[in-house]
């Protein structure tokens, strides 16, 4: 794994290196294959001229594919965000973790350090950390000298505290407010030793766009980039909140259309799905860990194709892959249905917001409405439909329509 920024030259060295030291390996088997995959992994860097923006992630090894042969694999990639770890690693398995934490979270937060000897602007995304600009200033001390002249003096230190305040001011202008005028960040977090922070956090100077974005201020004891790494210590609760009360919003409001009947929503795994292929949906909310598989099955005798959503007891029974004739549906293809939404939304022209089971309304969410719902664009009558959506399935699977309409049941059970 090789970060953004690094160069290419010495990765390549590292790997040379690597290699003298494998050649050193008793067991003739284990020494081929090392030796196997440095040299696979140093072809596949000189396709390289250099570190791709995000970094670049390289696996190369021996794996068993589905008929169970031994076949070598070699993989290079770009992260989709940047990647802070730079590793070299030999074992009996990929190390996937640097990767999956990326995966975390793709919320980005800003931050302000601001001391009397400059400022820090600076972002975290998941657990990868930017610093977008540092400034130095120069400000006059305050003394007791200077007689007569100590009030002009007073009033120059004022001046260059308050240009101070309008550059920061204008800086974070650029940094945070993006090509939409829209804040570019999800939330501000302000970091100071003195009281710098709170008076640009309350002067006319600061945009209110970012005003408004102020999650957090605090104290810490340094600048520059040990500020950045303490402030960001001191706002981690602060910054999982924000998540949290945006998930509450989402629910709430999924929730206030339903109560107040408007007609515009929908829930249930079969119900969202259908009201998804007539384009009815506007955003989709689904619970994170919901269990529902989706599998593509080919019916053996016909050749048609369906799809089954199966929680993963469901799946244990054979009995759902045999048509009503009798014959064998064979899986084509089997992901979690949350994959395939991830894979499919932007398609559909919909929004897609995952939802936790940790608060009080997302659990109300998950076992109350199967964890699948979402708003639609114009109102529909879901008893008028119900009909119209157990047929339209049972015709394109095959399995019997009583089926269909326990299916919630069970999941609900499931849940």
């Amino acid at each position: 794994m090789i970060p953004p920024g690094d160069q290419l030259s010495r990765s390549v060295k590292m790997l040379q290196d690597e290699f003298g030291t494998a050649s050193n390996i008793k067991s003739r088997v284990t020494r081929l294959s090392v030796l196997g995959a440095i040299t696979s992994v140093q072809q596949r860097l000189k396709l390289y001229s250099k570190v791709p923006p995000n970094g670049l992630v390289v696996y190369c090894g021996t794996v068993i594919d589905e008929e169970g042969k031994e076949r070598k694999f070699t993989m290079d990639l770009e992260p989709f965000k940047p990647i802070n770890t730079s590793l070299y690693r030999c074992d009996s398995r990929f190390l996937t973790e640097p990767l999956r934490e990326l995966l975390v979270s793709d919320e980005k937060f800003g931050f302000i350090v601001m001391d009397g000897h400059g400022t820090l602007f600076g972002t975290i995304c998941g657990s990868s950390r930017e610093v977008i600009q540092k400034i130095t200033v120069d400000l006059p001390k305050k003394h007791g000298r200077g007689g007569q002249s100590s009030v002009r003096f007073a009033r120059l230190r004022e001046e260059k505290r308050h240009n101070y305040l309008r550059k920061v001011a204008e800086l974070s202008t650029q940094h945070f407010i993006g090509s939409d005028h829209k804040v570019n960040v999800r939330g501000l977090i302000l970091a100071g030793s003195a009281d710098f922070k709170s008076n640009l956090a309350t002067s006319e100077l600061f945009d209110p766009r970012l005003a408004a974005a102020v999650l957090k201020t605090v104290d810490v004891s340094y600048g520059g980039e040990n500020g950045f790494n303490q402030a960001i210590e001191l706002s981690q609760e602060c910054m999982s909140n924000v998540k949290f009360v945006q998930e509450k919003r989402v629910i709430s409001a999924f929730f206030d259309e339903i109560s107040q009947d408007t007609g515009k929503y929908v829930y249930g795994v079969k119900d969202t799905l259908h009201m998804l292929d007539t384009g009815a949906v506007e955003k989709i909310i689904m619970w994170e860990d919901h269990p529902i598989e989706r599998f593509e099955v080919r019916n053996t005798v016909t050749e048609q194709t369906a799809v089954l959503h199966l929680t993963p007891e469901q799946a244990k029974d054979s009995s759902h892959f045999r048509a009503e004739d009798g014959a064998e549906l064979e899986v084509v293809e089997q992901m979690l249905l949350s994959e395939w939404f991830v894979l499919n939304y932007v398609r559909f022209g919909v929004e897609l917001e995952f939802v936790s089971n940790k608060s009080q309304e997302g659990s109300q969410f998950v076992k109350g409405f199967g964890g699948v719902g979402g708003f639609l664009r114009w109102k529909v009558d879901m008893l008028e439909m119900g009909a119209l959506i157990d047929g339209h399935l049972a015709d394109d699977t095959g399995v019997a329509a009583d089926d269909l309409a326990d299916f919630d049941d069970d999941l609900a059970d499931f849940l």
